[in-house]
């Protein structure tokens, strides 16, 4: 083998060494890959019971009921529509109706969703992009907007 050959040999070498371990990591990645969406989203992305998601909206007005102990039910909307969320545990500090909300979990096959993260907002001007975007998107006016 030449010099130049050689050369070659080990870029080409190193290239596939590199290919595969980016393929081993995207292959490892994809099982804890969430998707966002807003409750109008579910069935237009198909979503099937049982996959993983990050759903997120408003808290709507008067949908939240606390429960007994930690178990607690409330509903997001888009304004378009709104899906029932079922939590068990303690819902963060700033969490109320009327709010933005991020809530990680399943679809359950009744339609309800199964959370087992609740995420809100922490004060009144943030809002996650996502959330935000899609909210708008949407037609949902927020923060300066919404008071206007």
């Amino acid at each position: 083998m030449t010099r130049k050959q050689k050369r070659m040999s080990v870029i080409f070498g190193g290239l596939a060494i590199l290919g595969v371990a980016a393929g081993l990591v995207l292959y490892a990645l994809s099982g804890t890959i969430t998707f966002f969406v807003v409750p109008s989203e579910l069935a237009e992305k198909n979503i099937q019971p049982g996959q993983r998601i990050r759903l997120g909206g408003m808290v709507e007005k008067g949908s939240w009921d606390k429960g007994d102990g930690v178990h607690q039910t409330f509903m997001v909307t888009d304004t378009i529509k709104s899906v029932k969320v079922s939590y068990d545990g303690i819902v963060p500090d700033l969490f109320k109706e009327d709010q933005g909300v991020v809530t990680e979990g399943v679809l359950l096959a009744d339609g309800t969703f199964k959370a087992d993260t609740v995420l809100a907002k922490h004060d009144e001007n943030y809002m996650p992009k996502d959330v935000a975007d899609s909210l708008k998107a949407k037609g949902v006016k927020l923060g300066k907007e919404a008071s206007q």
